[in-house]
């Protein structure tokens, strides 16, 4: 269920007609997608040029009307003009789980049009920023070579030490945190099913270390369940996860409307009229 942003705040007549107020929140990490991630993601991806198509399958028993056709899968998918990367809206599918949530967007890439297997893949859950995942998306369609590696994994945690988080101490070169540790980033073993051309990414078990990819997450309190999940396969340039992180770490607020129940009391907001 979705909440007003201010539950306390006096009556605004706009909201007899269903129309919520507007309101700028921070810190952007604990702000939600605002009910509306396809929306916003894909309204991007139209700025970039990217072509849409929408696959739908569904069942219908021949004396049934056409109203009653059962849809069993609905996938819409974007594809950048040069068919090297595309983003695809799976929430409708049948549930792919990250951190305990359902992914919701799976952005993959290749460095050759004419292969049908991408180079490297990353998921976003409900819940993630639209505004981060739009930052990755608008580095990933400005650079030329989307599976080109041109920056070490530093960029991505002075990315987000540059607004204020800190890394953590046991480890500072792969981790770092926000300073009210409701949200981390860290580089690591990635979970399962996270798709990459890296061929230690389909070893389930081995001697040696693991493809390691970078993992992120905001968590409202203490062993409460994650409010959002990201996950980067091992072959995503650094440089592209650091837009992600810079703009999920920046300090500057968003637009929201409503908001998750569970950080709605951990905001700063202010109206936005």
């Amino acid at each position: 269920m979705e909440a007003f942003l201010n539950p306390h705040f006096p009556f605004d007549p706009s909201l007899a007609t269903g129309v919520l107020p507007t309101y700028w929140v921070g810190p952007r990490h604990l702000a939600g997608d605002d009910g509306r991630l396809y929306d916003a993601v894909a309204d991007y991806l139209a700025g970039f040029g990217w072509t849409s198509l929408t696959a739908v399958r569904g069942r219908r028993e021949l004396d049934k009307p056409l109203e009653d056709l059962q849809v069993l899968r609905s996938t819409v998918l974007h594809i950048s003009p040069d068919a090297l990367r595309w983003a695809q809206w799976v929430l409708p599918d049948e549930p792919f789980y990250l951190g305990g949530l359902p992914i919701a967007w799976q952005v993959s890439a290749r460095s050759d049009a004419s292969s049908p297997l991408a180079d490297w893949s990353a998921y976003f859950t409900r819940e993630v920023p639209g505004e981060v995942i739009a930052a990755f998306l608008q580095a990933l369609d400005a650079c030329g070579q989307p599976s080109a590696a041109s920056a070490g994994p530093r960029v991505v945690l002075d990315a987000v030490t540059a607004h204020g988080w800190f890394r953590d101490a046991e480890q500072p070169q792969t981790a770092a945190m926000h300073p009210t540790f409701t949200a981390r980033i860290s580089l690591g073993e990635v979970p399962p099913l996270i798709q990459d051309a890296d061929p230690r990414a389909l070893i389930a078990e081995a001697e040696d270390e693991g493809a390691r990819g970078w993992q992120a997450w905001a968590e409202p309190a203490m062993g409460a369940p994650c409010l959002w999940a990201a996950s980067f396969s091992a072959s995503v340039p650094h440089s592209l996860v650091a837009a992600f992180a810079s703009s999920l770490s920046s300090t500057t607020p968003v637009l929201r409307r409503v908001l998750p129940e569970s950080t709605r009391d951990h905001l700063l907001r202010a109206p936005a009229s």
